[in-house]
């Protein structure tokens, strides 16, 4: 299923991918600047706009780079021409990529298209920005070294960590038994070798890195930079997304470059020699294989002396103890601390996002069930929100209702002439006819009063009498 997400957000995602290279801090601001100088060049766009971008990060996170909301942006005071001006400055765009948004103004006045100091540059600029110019596809990552200088090695754990799925053994899960591949999910701390999280599922979607990388961070806290090859699985939107709200950087490798996953390629060697053993095993079910590896990857890896270890010291010129090194010692000595998240943000960063049309009977459609929601809704786009490892529960939010969980609209075993409506609309079964309870009330009210009238009548003459 497609998911559709808001343009704020596919702009925010935008202008994070763009200044990742300038967040890094171990870099000096003299190569910050060169960074930023060229980031503007490739994607013309100033560097005082990348400046903003980087403030606004640094100070609110991912949300701190979603523009404001699009009729926000049309409330200003526009040009009644502005359609016409916006289409004519994408034009000058697509002549010469490169050219400034200043320039483009001054076309558009010279053309008297404009009258001079009407239209704004951050006004233009933000909208070709969300029309999808003013922006350019850039890479992440210039190879800067040769083929030959490519190995490298963070100085601390949690600072990079690679994702990578592989190919698995066949099991007899698939329908009426027929055999299925597997498929191994793994993330790798880049500095110890240790394996944050590594389990075999029955499909290779984002999904499944989804759940990989959210064990990595409930169990070991948020990292500084993700690194993952092309695969559609990591470079799904979602996943980005995900990422972006945690603060955690995301880069790719080359095409064809081997050698950048170097340490997760070695480990599935690991891997390789344990698929080999399960498949004399005769295994039947996923909860097997995983209980095997589980016992396996403690074991045969992580508490077994690894070799990259201690060619990353030795390089140093640091003393190597004879028995090695393991992951396990070398993830668990390391000084830096871990960084643990709330448990309702990580869970609200792995929440899918898509939007809705409420129809006329105030329901909702999602992966073939109908969900009510309000009738106030009816007619209007609601946006919907889900954790996918539970996805009967979805949460609707619209800005005249705030957040609410929709509820599944029951529907009976047979067609009738009344079809189910939801609960909010059904028509309610009263015990009594509140009318006429209120009705005999109000005549017993009556009564007493006349009643208390004629007893004050009868008072009077009696005291007349008595004069």
């Amino acid at each position: 299923m497609h998911e559709k997400t808001s343009w704020q957000e596919d702009t925010a995602l935008e202008r994070y991918q763009m200044i990742t290279p300038l967040l890094d801090d171990d870099i000096d601001e003299a190569e910050r600047l060169r960074r930023r100088k060229k980031i503007s060049e490739d994607n013309g766009i100033s560097e005082r706009t990348l400046y903003r971008y980087e403030k606004s990060y640094r100070e609110s996170g991912f949300t701190g780079l979603k523009p404001a909301d699009r009729t926000k942006l049309r409330s200003k005071k526009l040009p009644e021409n502005f359609d016409e001006l916006l289409s004519e400055a994408i034009q000058l765009k697509r002549e010469v990529p490169k050219r400034s948004v200043s320039m483009m103004i001054d076309i558009l006045e010279m053309e008297k298209r404009v009258a001079p100091g009407v239209l704004k540059r951050s006004t233009l600029q933000d909208h070709l920005f969300a029309a999808g110019y003013g922006r350019k596809q850039m890479n992440q990552y210039v190879e800067a070294r040769n083929s030959s200088s490519k190995r490298f090695c963070k100085p601390h754990r949690m600072m990079l960590v690679q994702g990578d799925i592989k190919y698995g053994i066949y099991l007899p899960i698939g329908r009426h038994g027929a055999k299925r591949r597997t498929y191994l999910s793994s993330a790798i701390d880049d500095h110890s070798r240790y394996i944050l999280y590594s389990h075999y599922y029955d499909s290779q979607e984002g999904s499944v890195v989804e759940d990989t990388f959210r064990h990595v961070i409930q169990d070991y806290g948020a990292f500084d930079k993700a690194y993952f090859d092309n695969g559609h699985q990591y470079t799904a939107r979602q996943l980005k997304f995900t990422l972006a709200r945690l603060g955690i950087k995301v880069s790719w490798a080359p095409v064809r470059s081997g050698k950048s996953k170097g340490k997760i390629e070695k480990f599935h060697q690991v891997v390789d020699a344990f698929q080999r053993e399960a498949d004399l095993k005769k295994l039947k079910t996923l909860d097997e294989l995983n209980r095997l590896w589980d016992i396996y990857l403690e074991d045969a890896y992580q508490n077994d002396a690894h070799d990259g270890i201690c060619e990353y010291y030795e390089s140093l010129n640091c003393p190597v103890p004879e028995e090695g090194i393991t992951p396990q010692q070398e993830f668990n000595r390391d000084t830096r601390a871990l960084t643990f998240l709330d448990v309702t943000t990580v869970a609200e960063a792995f929440l899918h996002h898509e939007e809705r049309l409420v129809d006329k009977g105030a329901c909702i459609s999602f992966q073939g069930r109908k969900y009510e929601t309000k009738p106030s809704l009816i007619g209007y786009k609601v946006g919907i929100s889900y954790d996918p490892a539970a996805p009967e529960k979805i949460t609707v939010t619209h800005p005249t209702t705030g957040a609410f969980t929709a509820e599944p609209l029951k529907i009976g075993s047979f067609c009738d002439k009344s079809p189910t409506l939801p609960v909010s609309m059904q028509e309610a079964k009263p015990e009594t006819s509140r009318y006429l309870d209120a009705l005999e009330k109000k005549h017993q009210e009556n009564r007493q009063l006349k009643t208390d009238a004629l007893s004050f009548a009868g008072y009077g003459k009696e005291a007349d009498k008595d004069v």
